[in-house]
């Protein structure tokens, strides 16, 4: 597990809407049984009205999706599905995402 890499949803439920689940969590809390994950939707899916610097778009297999941000939530790491990307070449805008969430800049 590490910071920054998406992994596959295991929930058929919400599969479909969010494919992916990203890792935010540091590494440093790699022990805890609980990581932080934000959902990606396929960017077709998102809301039109969705905020480039809350809502940042990552390209995956050459399809869009986009970082939804404001439904950052608490997994257990063994509930994860398989890790499928290393996304940390977008730290800079999943940072400034999450500033955005917590701080309105």
């Amino acid at each position: 597990m590490g910071q920054f890499c998406a992994y596959k949803n295991p929930n058929p439920a919400t599969r479909v809407q969010y494919p992916y689940l990203l890792d935010i969590q540091s590494d440093l809390l790699s022990e805890l049984r609980t990581t932080v994950v934000i959902p990606l939707t396929p960017s077709k899916l998102a809301a039109a009205m969705s905020l480039t610097q809350l809502n940042p778009t990552i390209v995956i297999d050459g399809k869009n999706f986009t970082v939804m941000t404001q439904e950052i939530a608490g997994v257990d790491r063994n509930q994860l599905g398989a890790q499928a990307y290393n996304l940390s070449s977008y730290r800079s805008e999943i940072i400034a995402a999450l500033d955005f969430v917590l701080s309105g800049i």
